[in-house]
């Protein structure tokens, strides 16, 4: 079959990459975009009062609401980059999952409160199918040589953040002088464009995640559907009981006992492969050392995931947000973390390089430890601001900006650090498992963050300083331990390495 004219114009190289790389691009960009767009604005909308259009909850309920959203998208990856592998491969779950994500802005975008929850269960199970498949692919573009891959995710990473850049603007703008449900019907659009440059520009991907990489006996399959079918019911008919009132769900008590549920889950599925997966000496050494970077990533985003929440709120109602008759947006204080990614991510990239070079090399569990200080860091700040806003005072917008840009150096030291670590002390036969255990910090520190941040009463608000300078403290003193423990397991990250170039000179 021929290509017209204008599918090879389309089909030249994106900026020296593959083609395929322009079509998850965009994809993801205007998928971000619809995500913190929409995100950014959850907590503001439940908190506000039922007599300017808001849900009137408590702050509590809210943030736990919100702690429960953000760690079920990540929770949710799991089974959805299982169903893609096994049953319908990553190209149809990135459409579906985008479809059901444009239907939950949707039904957000809709004036009522029972269409509201069932529109967040919509982009949890969408985002599931679509997250974690559309950055698979992106790898699936280069071969394992290709000297371009770290490049790739690299302008990859850029398109994430562009979108969510034009998320927090658009929306944020949109709720202050449109209302919240223009904002979260913009988010529906920003998706809906996203799904459109996704099949327009499908032929890029060259037939990539077209079909199961891993598909299941035909008996397998069916038992497999029944089983989604099942779960979809089991979580419909859960929904309809709760917003009908025939099961009364207390938010907070609920987050607590998931948060729970998801730190046994990975306990248990981490333990299991240390004690039972046969693993040699180096191995399980590598999988201690790998345990901190855990720990480390727990912790990181439990005080990160303020940003939605206790951070939102302080800026909505502390913050001095009036400039010559404009009023910022309050979510637009959250695109600050997104446009220091951008410009300090080169300068990252280039520090541990040139770090390298003169020989001084802090393992991964030093760096991890480095990002998660520095990022409590950015507490100390908001102690400061919270106590002069304690006072009566609207603070200066100053403060919360050097708060997310203190977040984001912790973040350009810890997110990339963990991620190239699990990759590095997985032993190979595991190594997609762990990349799906390691997810779950991700959960965990999210649910916890809505719980932690449910303490920022705004009837005792003289407590805020304190709880800022708390969460400071037990990160700062966190990193500590686990700085010091890496000491202990530097050795232990490169064992693994060595193993294997000791077989490959023994071959």
């Amino acid at each position: 079959m021929k290509l017209s004219q204008q599918e090879k114009n389309f089909n030249k190289d994106f900026f020296g990459h593959p083609a395929g790389l322009s079509t998850l691009f965009f994809t993801e960009m205007w998928e971000r975009m619809s995500y913190y767009g929409m995100r950014a604005l959850l907590v503001l909308f439940m908190t506000l009062n039922l007599q300017e259009g808001g849900m009137g909850l408590t702050v509590a309920s809210a943030t736990a609401i919100y702690g429960l959203y953000t760690g079920a998208v990540y929770f949710f990856g799991l089974p959805g980059g299982w169903i893609a592998d096994r049953l319908i491969g990553g190209q149809q779950a990135i459409w579906y999952g985008g479809i059901i994500i444009m239907s939950g802005h949707i039904l957000l975008a809709l004036q009522s409160e029972s269409t509201f929850f069932i529109g967040l269960i919509f982009i949890i199970l969408g985002t599931g199918l679509l997250k974690p498949n559309i950055g698979a692919l992106v790898g699936q573009l280069y071969s394992l040589e290709d000297p371009r891959r770290d490049a790739g995710y690299a302008l990859y990473y850029m398109g994430i953040n562009i979108g969510s850049i034009i998320g927090y603007i658009a929306c944020g703008w949109l709720q202050v002088y449109m209302g919240y449900h223009w904002a979260f019907g913009a988010a529906a659009i920003g998706m809906g464009i996203g799904l459109i440059h996704f099949r327009l520009t499908l032929y890029k991907l060259g037939g990539q995640a077209e079909f199961a990489t891993q598909p299941l006996s035909p008996s397998g399959r069916k038992i497999s559907q029944l089983a989604i079918i099942s779960c979809i019911f089991l979580i419909g008919l859960f929904t309809v009981l709760i917003l009908s009132g025939s099961i009364l769900i207390d938010p907070i008590l609920f987050a607590q006992y998931i948060a729970i549920a998801i730190t046994v889950i990975f306990v248990m599925y981490y333990s299991s492969l240390y004690f039972l997966s046969n693993l040699n000496s180096n191995e399980k050494k590598s999988l201690i050392a790998l345990f901190l970077i855990c720990i480390a990533s727990t912790l990181f985003w439990a005080g990160f995931e303020q940003a939605g929440s206790s951070l939102n709120l302080f800026g909505r109602d502390y913050t001095n947000r009036v400039f010559g008759g404009f009023e910022i947006p309050p979510s637009w204080f959250q695109s600050a973390n997104s446009f220091f990614i951008v410009i300090l991510s080169p300068f990252f990239a280039a520090l541990w390089i040139n770090l390298g070079k003169r020989l001084v090399k802090p393992n991964y569990g030093i760096k991890c430890a480095i990002g998660l200080i520095i990022m409590a860091s950015g507490f100390i700040v908001m102690f400061f601001a919270a106590q002069a806003a304690s006072r009566g005072l609207l603070v200066a917008p100053y403060w919360l900006v050097t708060t997310y840009f203190l977040h984001t150096v912790g973040e350009l030291c810890l997110s990339p650090v963990a991620l190239s670590a699990v990759s590095r002390l997985s032993p190979k036969r595991f190594s997609g498992q762990l990349m799906g255990v390691f997810t779950l910090t991700y959960s965990i520190g999210s649910v916890v963050a809505g719980l932690v941040a449910g303490n920022f009463n705004p009837e005792n608000f003289e407590q805020m300083p304190n709880l800022y300078l708390q969460i400071s403290l037990f990160s700062i003193l966190g990193g500590i331990i686990i700085a010091a423990l890496a000491t202990l397991t530097r050795k232990w990250e490169s064992l693994l390495e060595e193993e294997a170039e000791l077989l490959q000179t023994k071959a």
